[in-house]
């Protein structure tokens, strides 16, 4: 496991004696659309709730709209333990700063800029610099790096059940049929979440049990046409239970 027990204090170790004593839920914190209260904005960002772990992934392009947003949710920046960074394009790091605290642990890809990683580790309890896929806590795996030139992590999340897995992508600039690849050495996949940059081959997502186009995806009302029972539509505010 990438995150040790200590990384949160006791709240970590709760939750690792019975990681499963509730089900996950993702949230979409920042996205293109959102509902009435919270803010949209060109980026993304979603929280991850496993039993008492608060993980973000990605911090969209504004802090002032991220913490507005979160708020909505009823999470102030201090419940956050863990951050989880896709990549260094400003649309998914842009409100890091607003969310760093003196107590979360930030996962990000060890091609990040040294510069970045320094800024990081100074606001932060740990920085977990990952490349190869690892389980950063129970149930929530990160897939390391992927692609080239533009090295992406994605998570995978195992569903309460444990039946199968759900991938959390920020912009699948890889390609989302290299991620999904990936993501089933990990398990049988469930379902895709997150921003779908270039993705053409929509076939690919045919056995899919749940499709969440989010941010970039150009052909979300096409996905919505082709796929209407597995399709969720995105956007800040939504909320889905694995």
């Amino acid at each position: 496991m990438l995150i040790p027990h200590h990384a949160h204090g006791q709240q970590a170790e709760r939750t690792l004696l019975n990681p499963w004593k509730k089900d996950m839920n993702v949230k979409i914190v920042y996205d293109s659309e959102a509902k009435e209260g919270f803010v949209r904005d060109w980026g993304f960002s979603c929280l991850i709730e496993q039993g008492e772990w608060k993980i973000l992934f990605d911090t969209g392009a504004s802090g002032a709209i991220l913490t507005h947003n979160l708020n909505q949710f009823g999470i102030q920046v201090e419940d956050l333990a863990i951050i989880v960074l896709s990549h260094k394009h400003w649309d998914h790091i842009g409100g890091l700063r607003a969310v760093l605290h003196p107590g979360v642990a930030v996962c990000l890809p060890s091609s990040f800029p040294l510069r970045l990683k320094k800024v990081i580790a100074k606001k932060a309890a740990l920085v977990v610099e990952v490349s190869e896929p690892k389980e950063i806590v129970p149930g929530v795996y990160s897939l390391g790096e992927v692609g080239r030139p533009v090295k992406e992590q994605s998570l995978v999340l195992r569903t309460s059940n444990g039946e199968g897995v759900i991938a959390v992508v920020g912009g699948a600039h890889p390609g989302l049929e290299q991620i999904m690849a990936v993501a089933r050495c990990i398990g049988d996949l469930h379902g895709i979440i997150g921003g779908f940059h270039g993705f053409k081959q929509l076939e690919l997502l045919r056995d899919m049990k749940l499709i969440m186009p989010c941010h970039y995806t150009r052909r979300r009302k096409e996905l919505l046409r082709l796929y209407p029972e597995t399709t969720v539509r995105c956007g800040a505010g939504a909320v889905l239970t694995l």
